[in-house]
C-alpha cells in the first residue's frame, strides 16, 4: 500500500505540473486565452539613438564667435539692463546709473551694482553664466569668467531691432515678440489720443543743457525721448533734423532758433543742482524770441526719466509724453 500511496503522489506531482505549464505558456485558443503581455504604457522606454538638446550655441560678435549658453541664467551687464530686462532675462549685476532710472529700480532690486567700468571681481562673485557689455575695457578679464558679448553702442537703431536681439541673447524670441506687441499697442493707443490736440504739421525737437552750459539736440534714438516721440507717436523733426542720420548734434545759441520747433522738450544734465547754466539760457533774449516759449509749447523734462532709450523706458515714455501734451493743450486752451 505504501508503494502505491507513493506512484499516486507522484503521478499527481506531474500532472499538476503539466497543467501549470500549459496554462502560463500555451498558445491562443478560441476563448481568447494566449500568453500574458505587458500593457503599452508600462513597457520600459528603448534607448534613445538621439543626441541630447545642446546647452551652447554659437553667437557672432565683432570679436568673433562666441559660445553662450542657450538660456543664460545670470547675467551680468554694463549698459544693457533694461534691454535684458525687457525680454525677461536674469539681470544680477548692472553699471550704477541704471539704479537711478525710475522705469527699471523695481525689476533690479535683485542685482548688484558692478561698477563702471565693471569690476572683474565683482563680478567673479556674481558668478554669471553669460556677461553682455557696450564698451570692451576689461573684456579679456571677463571673458575668463563667463562668455563674453561686446556689442557696441548704435548696433540697433530702435525698439525692435533692440527686442528682438536681445531676446536672441538671452534665448527667449517669444518673449521678444510679446514685448514688442506690447509697444505697438501703447504707441498705436497714444497716437489716438493725440487727433485733434495736436496739429500734424507741428514739430517736435529734442534739447538738452549741460551744467557746462553746452546745448544740444538730439535725434530719434539717443534718448531724451526721442523713440517714444519720433518712432512711436510719429510726430515730426524740425526741418533742419529731417533726413540727418545725426543722432546728437551741438548748437549754439545763435543758431538754435534754426533748429527750433513748435514743441521744445529741454532736458538738463547738472549732476550738482547748481541751475546755473538753465537760468542763464532761460533769460537769453534768444530762448525769450522762441515762438514754442512765447506759445506755452516748451516741456522742461527730467533727465533720469527721458535720458534713457532701453525698450522699457521707452515704451513707459510714450504715456508721459502724450500726458504732458494734452495736459499742456488744456492749459493753453484755457487761457484763451
Amino acid at each position: 500500500m505504501r508503494e502505491i500511496k507513493i506512484r499516486f503522489l507522484a503521478a499527481a506531482a506531474v500532472f499538476l505540473l503539466s497543467a501549470l505549464v500549459a496554462a502560463c505558456g500555451g498558445g491562443n485558443n478560441g476563448n481568447g486565452g494566449g500568453a500574458a503581455t505587458i500593457p503599452a504604457t508600462e513597457k520600459p522606454q528603448e534607448s534613445s539613438t538621439e543626441a541630447p538638446a545642446a546647452k551652447v550655441r554659437t553667437f557672432t560678435t565683432v570679436k568673433g564667435e562666441v559660445e553662450i549658453p542657450v538660456k543664460p541664467q545670470r547675467i551680468v551687464t554694463d549698459y544693457y539692463g533694461g534691454e535684458l530686462l525687457s525680454v525677461g532675462a536674469n539681470v544680477v549685476g548692472v553699471e550704477p546709473m541704471a539704479f537711478d532710472n525710475p522705469f527699471l529700480k523695481e525689476r533690479l532690486k535683485g542685482a548688484e551694482n558692478i561698477g563702471d567700468p565693471i569690476n572683474v571681481e565683482k563680478t567673479l562673485q556674481l558668478e554669471p553664466d553669460l556677461i553682455v557689455v557696450m564698451y570692451d575695457k576689461n573684456y579679456e578679464a571677463l571673458s575668463k569668467i563667463a562668455p563674453t558679448l561686446y556689442i557696441p553702442y548704435g548696433t540697433t537703431t530702435d525698439v525692435y531691432e533692440t527686442v528682438r536681439l536681445f531676446g536672441d541673447i538671452a534665448g527667449e524670441p517669444e518673449k521678444a515678440e510679446q514685448f514688442i506687441a506690447r509697444f505697438e499697442q501703447k504707441a498705436a493707443e497714444g497716437r489716438e489720443k493725440l487727433q485733434g490736440v495736436i496739429d500734424e504739421n507741428a514739430t517736435f525737437g529734442l534739447y538738452e543743457l549741460t551744467d557746462k552750459g553746452d546745448l544740444w539736440i538730439f535725434g530719434n534714438n539717443a534718448g531724451r525721448g526721442g523713440q517714444a516721440v519720433y518712432n512711436a507717436l510719429q510726430l515730426r523733426m524740425p526741418e533742419k533734423m529731417t533726413g540727418d542720420d545725426t543722432q546728437t548734434l551741438q548748437l549754439s545759441l545763435e543758431t538754435l532758433p534754426e533748429y527750433a520747433a513748435d514743441y521744445m522738450f529741454l532736458t538738463t544734465y547738472d549732476p550738482q543742482k547748481k541751475g546755473e547754466a538753465q537760468k542763464q539760457l532761460l533769460d537769453s533774449s534768444v530762448w525769450q524770441g522762441l515762438s514754442a516759449v512765447k506759445n506755452n509749447t516748451v516741456f522742461y523734462n527730467d533727465f533720469q526719466t527721458f535720458y534713457p532709450y532701453d525698450p522699457i523706458s521707452v515704451t513707459e515714455q510714450i504715456d508721459l509724453i502724450v500726458d504732458m501734451l494734452i495736459a499742456r493743450s488744456e492749459e493753453n486752451m484755457n487761457k484763451k
